[in-house]
């Protein structure tokens, strides 16, 4: 935004020197340097709000494209009834269990049969402790 050439700089800097006396130099260039600063955060603040304008834009008009090309899809790829409707008779039926071999039942004297998916279970050892320090050295 402000564009300054080393050139530009000098001659600024000699005219501040000549026109401002060397005692009020100091507190003269940190004015100058405050405000400085604050016109680069004013620039900054507008080029960011600009940027971000132009990101949503640019969303928007992506938005728009990819809703006419699924527009376009579903116009020549019409969904299909029967992929899109639930199976009625499919549903209506009674499910089918199928019948576990001979190892797998467990009978009980009063009631039904008990029907376990794992009906033996092994306990495995447990291993010897280990000596850490017996192994360090």
């Amino acid at each position: 935004m402000f564009d300054f050439q080393p050139m530009e700089l000098v001659v600024l800097g000699t005219v501040a020197i000549l026109v401002i006396p060397p005692k009020d130099l100091p507190k003269a260039m940190r004015v100058a340097g405050y405000w400085v600063g604050r016109m680069r955060g004013v620039a900054q603040q507008f080029r960011s709000g600009f940027d971000t304008m132009v990101r949503e834009a640019e969303l928007h008009e992506m938005e728009k494209k990819w809703a006419a090309e699924n527009e376009r899809i579903m116009r020549e790829h019409p969904p299909t009834p029967a992929l899109d409707a639930p199976q009625t008779d499919a549903l209506d039926a009674p499910p089918v269990m199928p019948a576990l071999p001979d190892s797998e039942r467990h009978y009980s004297e009063d009631g039904p049969p008990i029907y376990v998916e794992h009906p033996t279970v092994v306990a495995a050892e447990a291993p010897a402790p280990v000596n850490l320090d017996k192994a360090a050295s």
